[in-house]
């Protein structure tokens, strides 16, 4: 299974998260929910089902940008990526 990137074109935070994808060559298969039905429903199959996504849901967010990686672990900051939290994630 290879990294998931769930996003949306029309969302300001999509460029600068692909770009950090871009930066340190992170591969993967591109979601983006906005361009069909099929997208958009296969994303809220996966959030509606996750817990990860509670959060986001309860302050109204939609939860895209979200790398979810080959082990299941869901990015949904930049910043991770990055390595500039105190937890940086495996990928």
């Amino acid at each position: 299974m290879a990294h998931v990137l769930y996003y949306s074109s029309l969302c300001p935070d999509t460029p600068p998260f692909v770009e950090a994808l871009k930066e340190r060559n992170i591969s993967y298969e591109a979601v983006d929910i906005t361009e069909s039905m099929k997208n958009l429903k296969r994303f809220l199959q996966l959030r509606d089902e996750r817990a990860e996504f509670n959060e986001r849901k309860k302050w109204g967010f939609v939860g895209v940008p979200v790398l979810v990686t080959e082990n299941n672990q869901f990015i949904f900051d930049f910043n991770d990526i990055l390595g500039t939290t105190c937890t940086p994630p495996v990928i």
